[in-house]
């Protein structure tokens, strides 16, 4: 993930450092952890980095939860994008029983873990897929992204934040 958020700081380059790590959070398997990276390596204050964050990992969740429903079933229609739909779903399939067994608490977790593929963009996709109720997961993928802002803060900002 390194690679990832120096490459698009370098590519940002002559944008502001809220922009930056603002897009970078909005990007999918990026998220909040590659944007709070990216703010501890461009020092930018962590209580400004959070909130920027935060909001730019939580903007696009509820367009997902919406639309993705919709843009599956198209998808699944074509036989090139079809098999991307039937690997997602695969994949959601064996996060289903995390789902079952802990419920909205599950997706809160799932969500707020920072490893790879989990995320805001993942666990809205598990609920959508789940079929479960859109206001509900929202609010579990919004308290996921407060969970792992903490995690991924004392990470960048004090355990890298001292060796770097």
């Amino acid at each position: 993930m390194d690679f990832l958020v120096e490459f698009f700081i370098d590519l940002f380059g002559g944008i502001s450092k809220d922009l930056i790590i603002f897009i970078i959070s909005l990007m999918p398997i990026l998220e909040l952890r590659g944007g709070l990276l990216a703010a501890s390596l461009l020092d930018v204050e962590f209580v400004r980095a959070a909130i920027i964050c935060v909001l730019g990992n939580v903007l696009p969740i509820p367009i997902v939860l919406l639309f993705l429903k919709k843009v599956l079933d198209l998808f699944e229609k074509w036989k090139v994008t079809k098999k991307i739909v039937d690997w997602l779903l695969k994949k959601v399939e064996s996060k289903r029983e995390q789902i079952d067994k802990y419920g909205y608490w599950g997706l809160v977790i799932f969500v707020g873990i920072p490893l790879p593929g989990t995320g805001a963009w993942t666990g809205a996709l598990l609920a959508v897929v789940l079929g479960l109720n859109r206001k509900k997961s929202f609010v579990c993928i919004l308290l996921g992204v407060l969970m792992a802002a903490i995690i991924m803060s004392i990470l960048s900002y004090g355990i890298l934040g001292s060796i770097l």
